[in-house]
């Protein structure tokens, strides 16, 4: 992708899923936070981990036929002062933090190709400022969006 972002950088790129394959998805499991918080769903790194292989063909599969869809986040409150208050703030899904931090990659080989100054760190929540792309609840949801 960066080869051809860098040739061509005016093309377009419409669809991520033909630059995610396993071998990406390995590596963006390899750089998920493992000590994060666990997802609705209540499973540790620990325990993806132990059929790895399988959870990863699994998340790629659903991600490119369009089946993926990112679960709802767990809402917690943290502390947001010596006051009391709280903010509340959601916990993806560690299959989900796997899936988002694949997008990310991608974004950031394509940015770094071209707009490497504007390039800090992506998140789910930065998307909304990228137009089409700010309909999606989050960054697996944008894996879905292959079919051209």
């Amino acid at each position: 992708m960066a080869e051809l972002a860098k040739e061509d950088p005016q093309r377009v790129f419409t669809s991520l899923a033909h630059f995610i394959d396993l071998d990406w998805l390995r590596e963006a499991y390899r750089r998920t936070r493992k000590d994060g918080a666990v997802g609705v769903d209540r499973q540790t790194a620990e325990d993806y981990a132990a059929n790895l292989d399988e959870n990863l063909a699994s998340l790629l599969d659903r991600a490119k036929s369009g089946r993926y869809r990112a679960p709802p986040v767990r809402r917690v409150h943290i502390p947001k002062g010596n006051d009391g208050a709280t903010r509340p703030i959601g916990i993806p899904t560690f299959e989900d933090k796997v899936l988002q931090r694949a997008v990310v990659m991608v974004f950031g080989v394509r940015l770094r190709a071209g707009f490497s100054f504007l390039l800090a760190r992506l998140s789910a929540r930065a998307l909304g400022a990228w137009g089409e792309f700010g309909r999606a609840r989050s960054a697996g949801e944008l894996a879905r969006w292959h079919r051209d």
